[in-house]
């Protein structure tokens, strides 16, 4: 694990909901064809991809200074399987409710992520997408078409959520295996 400051990374400020509307050409997930039930199992896949790569000897080294490596990619997949679990939760409890603000980048750093432990990450990763997963697994069809926003305006459903969540983990599962995808 690095013990030093690694350079920042570029902020991420980009509105990547148009993944919704069309596949993404970097890692060719495609969120705008099926529903978020059927991508359940693609989540699965890319968080297995994400484990695998945190048992590498490279886990927490980056390809290129500013690019997350293995380790820091991780445990932001994780984090947004916190946040997206919660705001699923919020919107089955609530009427379109507002999201809170949650910033990746400020967490990545705040919690450096370039310090935590591979093997504590890959638990609690399985351990998330597990549990957020599963509870998606429980909601009918009507509940699938529950609405959310963020504070940006955007808004969700739970299905178009899930389905985004699913974008979010395969690219970056991607970014582990074949070197960063930009898009």
């Amino acid at each position: 694990m690095a013990s030093f400051e690694p350079a920042p990374v570029p902020p991420d400020d980009k509105d990547w909901t148009w993944v919704l509307s069309a596949p993404c050409s970097a890692c060719r997930f495609d969120a705008s064809t099926g529903s978020g039930a059927d991508v359940l199992a693609e989540v699965r896949a890319a968080v297995g991809t994400l484990v695998a790569a945190l048992d590498r000897p490279d886990a927490a080294k980056r390809p290129q200074p500013q690019v997350w490596s293995p380790l820091e990619y991780a445990c932001h997949v994780r984090d947004v399987c916190r946040i997206f679990g919660a705001r699923v939760a919020l919107m089955r409890a609530t009427t379109d409710p507002l999201f809170a603000e949650w910033d990746q980048d400020e967490t990545a750093a705040a919690d450096r992520y370039w310090t935590q432990d591979p093997a504590a990450v890959a638990s609690e990763l399985r351990e998330e997408s597990e549990r957020f997963l599963a509870d998606l697994a429980t909601l009918d069809g009507d509940e699938w078409q529950r609405p959310g926003r963020r504070s940006d305006g955007s808004l969700f459903t739970i299905d178009s959520l899930t389905r985004y969540f699913a974008h979010d983990a395969i690219h970056h599962a991607r970014d582990v295996t074949a070197g960063p995808a930009v898009s």
